[in-house]
């Protein structure tokens, strides 16, 4: 039972701290509303979303109220497009024209976010699928609240390699679609291996087919409280560290926990699972680079990084899967540049570049995550990337993204302003070795070994 004494616990955290719950999500399937009409399919869809989400927004400011907990965002996520529209879309045109439902809705609604503009291509796409991912440009740049994203690997499939070359073009030209925004609509597209049905953050989350026709997940969030309860610690031997940890990540998890079942319970809808990443912010004291420089590395990216990085996220779920009934999303740490002044600070310094940001997401949660580089980076490059980065969660039998932005017309040391939780970054330099006779050789590379297992 969660109980109110628990609440209490967490006051000096979520006031001192920035304790927050990061995201209430509500996944909506679509799967009911397909029709090979595009209008009936577009009026289908806008009228689901708007009846299942009518009072998320309303329910959510409530519980924030009630218990004092700051819930930053209310958010939807949907299935995946290319399997919605596929029956009525004829175009990327029409692709696009769902992407303006979809907007529109969030709008109605009030959330700050809608996901699933998505395509699933780990082994090998459809004509819906290219055409949904021909679409994004058109897609990004003509809404303001849709999400986009694109899983081309797993481990049980391999990397649809097809996909990487595509993906490298798209955002490339999603980059110049909204080159007026600082080429913003690419902090709205993430490139998955492994993607989860189930996570509740932007820019990646989509209603997986495998879940129910509506679920409630919640994204917690607690780097400052992390922090301040290392600071107690400071000096003490690893398994002081460890347990420190594991203790502070299951009170952060309770909240999210509590206020995952008040959600649900309110708006009638199942309670999906409780994702435990520590996802920071812009905010002074809310940086998981910071964290890491309390365990003891002068900055981010010095030597031992990536095994304070480990430390942390495992320490954190193992703390946080006692806290509550069901977890699941992405759960551990994001390493996010743009959104982490503690990265921010390390990339200014020198300590932190893109090749030791790839190593640490061999044991974080996610990975090359909100990564602000020159706009002539060409698309092959930004493919190669892509590739090395699936590559990685393929073999690690883990969830690995890449959100990088291409920033038109702009280049190395020069910054970057997204705004809100988007925050700012410098740009950084990638590696001017060419990739391209790699990425044009096309077709898939196969799975692991480790993934023959049935």
């Amino acid at each position: 039972m969660i109980n109110i004494f628990e609440v209490n616990e967490t006051n000096k955290m979520i006031e001192q701290e920035n304790l927050d719950v990061r995201t209430i999500t509500m996944g909506i399937s679509l799967l009911d509303c397909i029709d090979s009409d595009l209008d009936v399919l577009n009026d289908r869809i806008y009228r689901k979303i708007t009846e299942k989400a009518r009072d998320l927004v309303e329910t959510g400011e409530k519980i924030s109220m009630e218990y004092g907990i700051p819930i930053v965002n209310k958010r939807i996520s949907v299935t995946p497009i290319a399997l919605v529209g596929g029956a009525a879309c004829k175009s990327s045109h029409d692709f696009a024209s769902i992407a303006r439902t979809l907007d529109r809705a969030a709008k109605e609604v009030g959330v700050n976010f809608i996901g699933g503009f998505s395509a699933l291509v780990a082994k090998g796409m459809t004509p819906a699928d290219e055409m949904l991912i021909r679409s994004i440009p058109e897609a990004l740049s003509g809404t303001e609240r849709v999400c986009s994203s694109v899983n081309l690997g797993s481990t049980k499939t391999g990397i649809d390699m097809d996909a990487v070359k595509l993906m490298g073009e798209i955002i490339l030209e999603t980059a110049k679609a909204t080159r007026d925004q600082d080429s913003l609509g690419c902090a709205k597209l993430v490139v998955f291996c492994n993607a989860p049905d189930d996570n509740p953050f932007m820019a990646g989350a989509f209603h997986g087919v495998t879940e129910g026709d509506c679920v409630i997940n919640v994204g917690v969030s607690g780097p400052g409280v992390v922090k301040h309860a290392l600071e107690s610690v400071r000096g003490a031997d690893f398994e002081t560290l460890c347990e420190m940890i594991k203790r502070t990540a299951f009170k952060v998890t309770r909240v999210g926990q509590l206020v995952a079942q008040e959600a649900s319970k309110r708006l009638h809808v199942p309670f999906g699972i409780v994702d435990l990443s520590l996802a920071p912010t812009p905010a002074v004291g809310d940086s998981v680079a910071e964290i890491l420089q309390e365990i003891g590395v002068e900055r981010a990216g010095a030597p031992g990084t990536t095994a304070a990085l480990a430390l942390l996220n495992d320490q954190v779920k193992k703390g946080g899967v006692m806290a509550s009934t069901a977890v699941g999303g992405l759960s551990g740490a994001f390493i996010p540049v743009s959104e982490d002044q503690g990265m921010i600070d390390a990339v200014k310094d020198g300590a932190l570049t893109i090749e030791k940001l790839e190593a640490m997401t061999c044991v974080c949660s996610v990975g090359l995550d909100m990564i602000a580089i020159p706009g002539d980076t060409p698309a092959a490059t930004i493919s190669g990337i892509i590739a090395d980065e699936a590559a990685i969660g393929m073999v690690n039998q883990k969830t690995t993204a890449v959100r990088v932005i291409p920033v038109i017309g702009k280049g190395v040391g020069e910054m970057v302003e997204f705004g809100g939780l988007l925050g700012y970054a410098p740009i950084m330099p990638v590696n001017r070795f060419s990739c391209e006779a790699f990425v044009e050789r096309g077709g898939r590379i196969p799975a692991p070994i480790h993934s023959f297992k049935n």
